[in-house]
């Protein structure tokens, strides 16, 4: 099948598998896929005009639904932190997209920037996996204690089901002003600074409209390292930030696009609708498993993944 705007051709099944595969893994995490699925469609599919990063977020807008779906049923969205990502990243993602257009539309460079990204963000959790915020017992604690809930119920009732049901309701939120947000996760009380999480969003809003990834992978990774979130509470903020500031990615990148008629800068429609239908489906499974896997396990099956991938590109990029 030929996709027109992004100028190749692929069999029309392959895209919905791959990203149900990426999503599941990383929606774990509190993140799409999206940051996964650019290199697939940049080195696998030769896909690298300014497009790809509109039809990435477009991926995001489809797919995302239904993992904050799971999240909010499970009683695990702070909403107050969701407010502030959305409203710092928004901006940033227009600013974003009009760098990737003006001044990062060879794909060379582009890939050295992507490297570049996913590089920080791998490294940065790694650091965090060796033990160097070894002393966050809190995030610890009430990681355990959340395992332990959830196995206490599947025993008592047999069946997977009895750990959607109204006890399992972590999270409280205790205070939400223009200074600080703070909740409670099983007993273990979080506390953090407004202009912090919103000064933190405003940047990622920024690197994320450049690779059209809406920023979720970025920020989940910064919440849980250094503000000392656990990962299970923010998932399903990130999450919704992504899926809020793609919304916005995609009709930005389509709005500019007559602006540029010699470049491809709006999404691909159908490649972005196939991606995301296979990523709509591993998402809502993801966040379904996610209760049941240990959050290192998690962290480090995303670490690896992203320093691979970012070594892979700085390796072409200097021609080896």
């Amino acid at each position: 099948m030929f996709f027109q705007t992004a100028g190749i051709e692929v069999s029309p099944w392959i895209p919905p598998i791959v990203a149900f595969v990426i999503s599941f893994f990383t929606s774990m995490g509190g993140v799409s896929g999206a940051f996964l699925l650019l290199p697939f469609q940049m080195t696998f599919l030769g896909y690298t005009t300014p497009s790809v990063s509109a039809t990435n977020q477009l991926f995001n807008v489809v797919a995302i639904p239904s993992g904050v779906y799971r999240y909010f049923r499970e009683g695990r969205m702070v909403w107050p932190l969701t407010a502030i990502v959305i409203a710092g990243t928004l901006p940033g993602v227009f600013i974003g997209a009009i760098v990737r257009v003006a001044w990062l539309p060879d794909s060379r460079h582009f890939k050295l920037f992507a490297a570049l990204v996913l590089l920080y963000i791998g490294a940065k959790m790694v650091r965090e996996l060796l033990g160097r915020n070894a002393g966050r017992g809190a995030q610890a604690d009430s990681e355990k204690r959340f395992q332990e809930m959830v196995r206490r119920h599947r025993s008592k009732a047999g069946r997977v089901q009895a750990a959607d049901k109204s006890d399992i309701k972590p999270i409280q939120v205790t205070h939400f002003n223009l200074k600080r947000l703070g909740y409670t996760f099983y007993d273990q009380s979080f506390d953090v600074s407004f202009w912090g999480i919103f000064s933190l969003s405003l940047i990622v809003g920024v690197v994320g409209g450049i690779y059209g990834i809406g920023g979720g992978s970025i920020i989940a990774p910064f919440f849980v390292t250094f503000f000392g979130l656990p990962v299970y509470t923010v998932a399903g903020a990130a999450l919704m930030g992504t899926f809020v500031t793609s919304v916005a990615g995609v009709v930005f990148y389509q709005a500019i696009a007559p602006f540029y008629p010699a470049m491809s800068v709006a999404p691909d429609w159908m490649l972005g609708l196939l991606f995301g239908a296979g990523g709509m489906a591993g998402m809502y499974l993801g966040a379904r498993c996610q209760k049941f896997v240990p959050a290192a396990k998690i962290k480090w099956m995303l670490a690896v993944i992203l320093v691979f991938t970012a070594l892979k590109y700085v390796a072409n990029f200097f021609g080896y």
